[in-house]
């Protein structure tokens, strides 16, 4: 897949921005995963850090290559009981974390999973952006819309949180 256009530096910048240029909105959680390399059957643990419809960040106790491809596990609560999602997914990326030795941030994008799957990882994801807001909390309007989140008022005391698409 081809980057779309190239972005040149045009001179300095004052501040911080960082606009999301991801296809699917990533999603915080930390999820058990089990892994394993395609072309080795032993099985590992490691947790995801983020998670969207086109791929999941990983936090591993190794290092892994880019290119390197996985199959993934990932375990998720439906609110009904736990279920799992299998997947194909490849490196894309890769950041040793220094702080915590024997931990490897990694970038997969999915590259095989199936419809049943997708579709529970869709509701899943569906779940998280409809979460209520905390009592006391207060988000700034302009962070949430910054964020493509909602604030809807049901009328209920505390407002539902949902992701624009």
């Amino acid at each position: 897949m081809k980057p779309e256009k190239e972005e040149k530096e045009t001179g300095p910048h004052i501040g911080t921005v960082n606009f999301e240029r991801r296809k699917h909105p990533r999603m915080a959680v930390n999820l058990s995963v089990e892994y394993w390399r395609v072309d080795e059957p032993r099985i590992r643990a490691g947790c995801t850090g983020d998670i969207s419809e086109g791929g999941v960040l990983l936090h591993l106790p190794e290092e892994m290559e880019v290119g390197q491809d996985l199959r993934l596990r990932l375990f998720v609560d439906s609110g009904l009981d736990f279920l799992f999602i299998e997947a194909l997914a490849q490196v894309v990326w890769k950041d040793l974390n220094i702080k915590n030795e024997g931990d490897c941030r990694v970038g997969v994008k999915f590259l095989d999973i199936s419809a049943k799957d997708m579709c529970n990882l869709k509701n899943f994801l569906t779940s998280l952006a409809h979460l209520k807001v905390p009592s006391g909390i207060d988000v700034p309007p302009r962070l949430l819309s910054d964020l493509g989140i909602s604030v809807v008022k049901t009328g209920e005391e505390t407002p539902w949180l949902v992701m624009r698409d």
